[in-house]
């Protein structure tokens, strides 16, 4: 079916919006499934993705080089960390930086970063709860519970029905560059998740989306108060639909939309806001590219409510 190009915005930002959840924030993400190496009984999916990672590791391999990391460090790095977190424990990147020292390995010039990422490519570690403002790693086999082992194809056509169904009306392109797949694989994925996916063809462009999308009921307005790198934007190469680069110039000093915190009316950003968190309250301060309507209004300071409930604090909204 082709849509008009006017209908274009109005058409991806209420699909988008349908799967959007109603927490504060959007905390809950729809994991991609993972397939474990040979000889695995189960794995589970990582912070970093789906691993094993070769197409990761090999872009970073000339850093690996560069910082002197080869696969004896990797080894005995990944011996330390799962000495030190096992039995349930938690701790923080630079505790385990301390951990790593006392086992020889040195973790200065970015060392630490990139033992951290290896660690969870190879699904030895994962996040794990906050310690104050502090986040935390623990052991993935700990933390996670089992999960089914897929097949290569297997798991490349589930990578692709949730990717749409959760983030459609969505293209090929957008899979690439959101999942790091090639495009030929990406193409195979679109081709076994087919009988799965709706289509429609906006300027010459087909997008897809679940056939099993649910259906909201019309509450506009609706408004989100999300982070910087929410998937809702940085899930795909086209932001069009849900951002007019026409206000560029009121983000922040970096200019990308991706490194602001974005307030969401009705599945388009109309502003950007900033918290400060104290003691006893959390305040909110909201920059509206635009003026609010009553009704606009109402829902951030209900979206507010929302993240004060979530964070267990009062809000002050400024």
């Amino acid at each position: 079916m082709m849509i008009h190009a006017k209908a274009k915005s109005c058409f991806f930002a209420y699909c988008r919006e349908r799967a959007k959840p109603s927490a504060a924030s959007s905390i809950a993400r729809c994991a991609p499934p993972c397939c474990g190496p040979p000889g695995t009984s189960s794995r589970r999916p990582t912070s970093a993705g789906c691993w094993p990672s070769p197409r990761v590791n090999a872009e970073a391999a000339y850093q690996y080089r560069n910082l002197a990391l080869d696969d004896a460090i990797f080894k005995r790095s990944r011996a330390a960390l799962v000495k030190a977190l096992q039995g349930g424990k938690q701790l923080t990147r630079a505790q385990l930086g301390d951990v790593l020292q006392r086992a020889g390995i040195a973790v200065d010039n970015l060392r630490l970063t990139h033992l951290m990422m290896r660690a969870e490519l190879d699904g030895i570690v994962c996040s794990g709860a906050r310690q104050g403002r502090q986040f935390t790693y623990a052991l993935l086999d700990e933390r996670v519970p089992p999960a089914a082992v897929l097949e290569r194809d297997e798991a490349l056509a589930e990578l692709t029905r949730r990717y749409f169904a959760s983030r459609g009306p969505t293209t090929g392109q957008d899979l690439v560059w959101w999942s790091g797949l090639t495009t030929a694989d990406a193409n195979a994925g679109l081709d076994m998740a087919k009988s799965q996916l709706a289509r429609e063809v906006v300027d010459a462009q087909t997008y897809g989306f679940s056939t099993t999308s649910r259906h909201a009921k019309d509450s506009s307005p609706t408004a989100y108060l999300l982070p910087n790198y929410d998937e809702y934007i940085v899930g795909y190469t086209d932001r069009s639909a849900v951002f007019d680069t026409s206000h560029n110039d009121k983000l922040d000093a970096r200019g990308n939309i991706l490194s602001n915190h974005t307030l969401v009316i009705d599945g388009r950003v109309a502003g950007t806001w900033k918290r400060t968190l104290k003691k006893n309250v959390v305040i909110i301060e909201l920059s509206p590219f635009t003026s609010l309507t009553k009704a606009g209004t109402c829902a951030v300071e209900a979206a507010a409510q929302r993240y004060g409930a979530f964070l267990g604090l009062p809000v002050t909204l400024v």
